[in-house]
């Protein structure tokens, strides 16, 4: 293979980019106009069921089953492939183009949520949930939120780009950060081997941030054939955490808002109500 020898100024190559070439581009700001939709419900959610994405429609639906029913909420679908987080509206929420975005309507004037750690720890704080009040073990939960924040584009960015969605598959940088997705993998599994959630004894938001990500690996739900090449079987306690939160029933159905991928019936593209699980996956749509 022939070195590639940068040039004095980088220029913009739009072929460039494998999968995802059609929506990623060097300048923000929006591409089109379009208003985003509002419902009923204090909080907004315009997001894909990425596993950022699940990260906050998880945390609705535990808000919910823990009873605080100030956290309903209206999901709208983002479909990042189509260019909807570049629409005028959307970018308004989120100058960063990225999902998810969150509007809270339920103060007096509108506040917009962007990132999804800061969209956690505003809905943590606001109901007072997931999230000590104070002293270390807020601390420990905020230290692994932000590990979670650092350490994923590695996974996602990095090793999920070149194992599974760059043009070529290339050998070193599918081996270097695979070495890194690893050493990640190990992290957490020490970490786990002494508490049973992430940040010690309770379920917080730290798990609600890093399972999405590496529970969704370690299960074999992230990039083909991953699971196998990385051997996620033998970090036994992730494993086992992994299988614990997906058996928790808010997190099997916060997967599925936002989803427009995958088995029909565990496809919800809008949330609006908690009956809409049982009434408009998309299994039951296609079949009306």
């Amino acid at each position: 293979m022939t070195p590639y020898v940068p040039p004095k100024v980088w220029t913009w190559d739009k072929e460039n980019g494998g999968q995802f070439s059609n929506i990623n581009r060097p300048v923000a700001g929006p591409t089109h106009a379009k208003v985003l939709p509002v419902g009923q419900h204090p909080f907004q959610l315009y997001s894909l069921a990425t596993p950022n994405g699940q990260k906050i429609t998880i945390m609705f639906e535990e808000l919910l089953a823990a009873g605080h029913k100030g956290a309903e909420y209206d999901a709208w679908l983002i479909n990042i492939g189509k260019g909807d987080q570049f629409g005028s509206g959307f970018v308004a929420v989120n100058p960063n183009s990225k999902i998810p975005a969150l509007m809270d309507h339920s103060g007096p004037a509108p506040v917009r949520v962007f990132e999804s750690a800061s969209i956690l720890m505003h809905l943590a704080e606001k109901f007072g949930a997931f999230l000590p009040a104070s002293g270390a073990g807020r601390t420990e939960t905020i230290n692994w939120l932000m590990w979670q924040m650092g350490s994923a584009p590695y996974l996602g960015g990095g090793f999920g780009h070149f194992f599974a969605y760059a043009p070529e598959k290339w050998e070193y940088p599918i081996n270097r950060f695979a070495m890194e997705v690893k050493r990640q993998m190990d992290v957490l599994d020490r970490q786990l081997a002494e508490h049973p959630f992430i940040a010690g004894d309770d379920f917080t938001i730290a798990d609600m941030a890093i399972w999405p990500w590496y529970g969704g690996l370690t299960l074999g739900n992230s990039y083909a054939n991953s699971a196998e090449f990385l051997d996620t079987a033998s970090y036994t306690h992730v494993h086992r955490w992994a299988r614990q939160i997906l058996a928790r029933p808010a997190v099997k159905r916060g997967r599925m808002v936002n989803r427009s991928f995958g088995p029909l019936n565990e496809q919800l593209r809008e949330r609006h109500d908690a009956s809409d699980f049982d009434l408009r996956t998309q299994d039951k749509l296609e079949a009306q």
